[in-house]
């Protein structure tokens, strides 16, 4: 399978978040609404984002938001290597998934692609620890403690950084971000199934402007 779309990618998450600390997680079941998306939320000054294999067409959205230029977009709830590659090939420059899977790893490594796997317990951290994974998902991060879980992480396991997301909306920003470990916060708050039914991209701008402060206070 070709990953032509993917000859330049990002270094790591780091570098995708361009100096934002918020990740927006996207599920977007209309394929025609994911450049005026796109649109809304660079506008609300997002630059990166993640679009879950949730849908569908979750791959069609997938790559026209990666056309769409003003963003550095990812693939969420990627489960196999194969799910994987075709996200590559669409256009995805970053990888996230809800757990720690070898082979999903082992893929992202071979296609040039940084990759988050998600963790909920100490044993599946060391077991991405040991697999040289530095920056892992915490999910679901609210239902498994919030931040006090990632404080409890950290403190065995300095050298790794958190990204929470499940559950989280943007009152939790401050607390979160406000711990040196976490990297950064996903949430879907910004661009909620409600907003993309109704267009509402004006309001899609908003809560991301919003977020986008919020991370940088």
């Amino acid at each position: 399978m070709s990953t032509d779309r993917a000859a330049a990618p990002t270094a790591d998450l780091t570098s995708a978040l361009s100096g934002t600390r918020v990740l927006p997680v996207l599920t977007v079941p209309d394929v025609a609404t994911a450049a005026p998306l796109a649109e809304a939320l660079a506008a609300g000054g997002a630059r990166c984002a993640e679009v879950t294999l949730r849908t569908p067409d979750a791959e069609k959205a997938l790559r026209a938001m990666a056309d769409h230029g003003g963003l550095t977009v990812g693939a969420g709830t990627v489960l196999t290597p194969e799910q994987a590659e075709r996200a590559v090939a669409a256009g995805a420059r970053f990888v996230l998934s809800p757990g720690f899977d070898a082979d999903v790893v082992d893929t992202c490594r071979k296609l040039g692609v940084p990759v988050v796997p998600g963790i909920a317990t100490a044993t599946e951290l060391t077991r991405a620890l040991r697999a040289g994974i530095t920056t892992v998902k915490v999910f679901p991060a609210e239902h498994l403690g919030g931040a006090r879980f990632i404080q409890a992480l950290a403190a065995p396991f300095p050298q790794a950084r958190f990204v929470p997301t499940g559950g989280v909306g943007p009152g939790h920003l401050p607390i979160y971000l406000s711990h040196p470990s976490v990297l950064a916060v996903g949430g879907s708050w910004m661009a909620a199934a409600g907003h993309l039914e109704r267009r509402d991209y004006a309001e899609i701008r908003r809560l991301t402007a919003d977020a986008v402060e919020r991370s940088a206070a």
